[in-house]
Formats: C-alpha cells, structure tokens, sequence
C-alpha cells in the first residue's frame, strides 16, 4: 500500500513557475514508476508527466514539454514537478500516481492516487 500526499500548488501569472511536490509513505517507494496527471474542470483527467523508479526514464506530454521537469528523491520518497512558463490552460488539479512496473501515461495503470493539489494561472 502506497499512500501519497501532493503540496506546493496555489496562485500563480502566467509565465511564472511552481513546484509541485508529492510525498509517499510506505518503504517500497524506490520501486514505484510515478507520475503526474491533471484535472481541468468539466474534463478528464490527463496525462502529465512519468518517471520510472531508478529516475532515469522520464516522458512529457507533448502540451508539457520544454516546461515541466519531472524528478524523483528516492531517499526523500519525494517525486516532483518543476512548472515553468505557466500558462492560464495548465490550470487543474494536478495529482501524483504511482504504479509498480515501467511508467506509462495511462490513467488507469496506476494504482494509487493523492488527493490533488490546486494550481491556477491567472492571465
């Protein structure tokens, strides 16, 4: 069992950045590949970014890429999510999932889900 608890969303501009962090619990996190989805309001949730459990397999979203780094402390039980250049459509809740195996950008691969954090870009 893998519990995760997501932090650092909140308020920012356009072209500004956030760090979202999400830590686990549990003592077989290094093993977990981990990612991050986002949930716009009124919509699915989708594919963010993933990255595998030795942090060396990293995959983006192609709406993602050149802006989010995704990034894992395995000794921390902490992955996160540097957000740079902000725009007002990365506004969602953005959640952390982890799944045992190889990373992948389907929602329902993953078995275990925190609660979300808010992130919001004003224009």
């Amino acid at each position: 069992q893998v519990q995760l608890v997501e932090s650092g969303g909140g308020l920012v501009q356009a072209g500004g950045s956030l760090r979202l962090s999400c830590v686990a619990s549990g003592r077989t996190f290094s093993s977990y590949a981990m990612g991050w989805f986002c949930q716009a309001p009124g919509k699915e949730r989708v594919f963010v970014a993933a990255i595998s459990w030795s942090g060396a397999g990293t995959y983006y979203a192609d709406s993602v890429k050149g802006r989010f780094t995704i990034s894992r402390d395995n000794a921390k039980n902490t992955v996160y999510l540097q957000m740079n250049s902000l725009k007002p459509g990365d506004t969602a809740v953005y959640y952390c999932a982890a799944r045992a195996g190889s990373p992948t950008s389907y929602r329902d691969d993953y078995a275990y889900w925190g609660q979300g954090t808010q992130v919001t870009v004003s224009s």
